[in-house]
């Protein structure tokens, strides 16, 4: 059994959005990778992403949307993202969101122009 403390989780800082790293291959988990976002009021991602897994968000606070013209979803609100479909992140509130995701390990990101982006550094 692999124990991750808050306050020994990495985080990784992308403008706008704070990722707490959880779970993943390096903490223990072979399977399945795990993070906490902080997303700032107002943040707009800059291009959408895809990935080539499912992801799931659990929203614990605040309002997020997965595209600009999505669905506001808010606190006890969960989203399944199938693999390959565009993700680009807003935070739909006046207030910091707090998000948790899940996707299977050994995930691929892929930026919107077609660019492999490759594993991120909270899910290695």
């Amino acid at each position: 059994m692999h124990v991750i403390r808050a306050a020994d989780a990495p985080t990784f800082d992308l403008p706008g959005v704070r990722f707490t790293a959880l779970a993943s291959p390096s903490r223990g988990s072979v399977e399945t990778c795990a993070w906490a976002l902080t997303v700032d009021p107002g943040l707009v991602s800059p291009e959408a992403h895809t990935l080539d897994r499912d992801e799931v968000f659990l929203v614990i606070d605040g309002a997020i949307r997965l595209a600009p013209d999505g669905a506001v979803v808010g606190a006890g609100d969960a989203v399944v993202v199938p693999a390959g479909e565009p993700i680009q992140l807003v935070n739909a509130s006046d207030r910091p969101a707090r998000v948790h995701v899940a996707i299977r390990a050994g995930f691929i990101a892929t930026a919107a122009d077609g660019t492999p982006v490759g594993v991120p550094p909270w899910a290695v």
